[in-house]
């Protein structure tokens, strides 16, 4: 019959305790027995308790260092030298709390590194996606023409005009993975300076108006401001948040509606920059993962729009490297409002 393991060790443990106490009693009896006396016998029994106490905790230690040792070969992600000898202990509960800590912060590791295989998958098939659609199409009207369409001169002027529509949306999707992979790769590196919010949103109106006509939009501000208003930031990469998200309320913004934009008070240090449209608004269950890079509320309207699916993610982390908040209020079927802090100028 196969002994348990703890009766293996509790064995041994006796079996060498038992033959010191032999040894001691003997060498006591044979060599000291005519002294023998109170005194000697207290000191033999301390000795003999202190040599004992001191085996079996080194048998404890040994013993729970043995078992450990093999849980952790048995476990491949765990790696060997992390664990030494002062580590083992004969307190039950240090070892359990210390094994639970260790087993939770293998699981958060794991959990992470499986949140980012399956992002890097999405990832992946979202970028081959995207750029597969624009490719085909130009491909696809390249090959018309060739094959004989170029001689008809409407044909060709309106297959080579779509096929530049496909270029242009592939050189957008491009810009804007070059963008983020350095936001996120490099971090963003800030210029900042103070300047006037309101200067820069009419500069933003004035490079798309005429797109904002064709869907007989009015970007407008949201009051009449007598003042500038100065705030502090990376100029141009505000320029960038701010025509993102104008390009955004245009393209499903409602038509004949209107976009607004403004700056107003948020607290003592910060003004809330706000742009705002009347479109179809967004439901609910989209609004948590709006920002994730390629995430769409509609797939087949917003690739109908254009875009690359990374505006509202690079918007986030333009706001978020100024140590800024973004905020989103949206009203399925009345309209959107994204909203962004930043510091006033002093």
């Amino acid at each position: 019959m196969k002994i348990k393991k703890t009766y293996s060790y509790a064995l041994w443990s006796a079996i060498y305790l038992t033959l010191l106490s032999v040894a001691i009693s003997a060498i006591t009896y044979f060599v000291v027995s005519e002294h023998l006396g109170l005194g000697t016998i207290i000191i033999s029994t301390i000795i003999l308790f202190l040599i004992s106490f001191f085996i079996i905790q080194y048998r404890a230690e040994h013993f729970i260092y043995r078992r450990l040792k093999k849980l952790y070969k048995d476990v491949s992600i765990l790696d060997i030298d992390d664990l030494n000898k002062e580590s083992a202990t004969t307190d039950i509960e240090e070892i359990s709390k210390s094994m639970q800590d260790f087993v939770e912060g293998k699981r958060l590791e794991i959990e992470s590194l499986t949140e980012r295989d399956s992002f890097r998958r999405d990832f992946l098939g979202n970028v081959a996606h995207e750029l597969k659609t624009p490719l085909f199409t130009v491909q696809g009207y390249i090959l018309t023409l060739m094959e004989g369409a170029i001689n008809d001169k409407q044909i060709r002027m309106k297959y080579l005009d779509r096929a530049n529509k496909g270029v242009e949306r592939l050189v957008a999707v491009i810009k804007d993975l070059d963008m983020i992979a350095k936001l996120e790769n490099e971090g963003t590196k800030l210029n900042v300076e103070n300047f006037n919010i309101l200067e820069l949103i009419q500069n933003v109106f004035d490079l798309f108006e005429m797109k904002a006509k064709k869907r007989n939009i009015t970007l407008s501000f949201d009051k009449i401001y007598e003042f500038p208003v100065f705030v502090k930031g990376d100029i141009e990469k505000i320029e960038q948040v701010l025509i993102n998200l104008v390009v955004n309320s245009i393209k499903y913004g409602k038509p004949n509606g209107t976009t607004f934009v403004g700056a107003e008070e948020y607290s003592d240090k910060k003004f809330i920059i706000k742009v705002a449209d009347d479109g179809e608004g967004i439901k609910k269950e989209h609004v948590p993962r709006l920002f994730e890079r390629f995430y769409r509320v509609d797939q087949s309207r917003s690739r109908e729009q254009g875009g690359s699916g990374l505006g509202l993610s690079i918007v986030k982390h333009i706001v978020e490297a100024h140590n800024e908040n973004i905020f989103l209020k949206s009203t399925y079927g009345e309209g959107s409002e994204f909203s962004f802090t930043l510091k006033k100028a002093r």
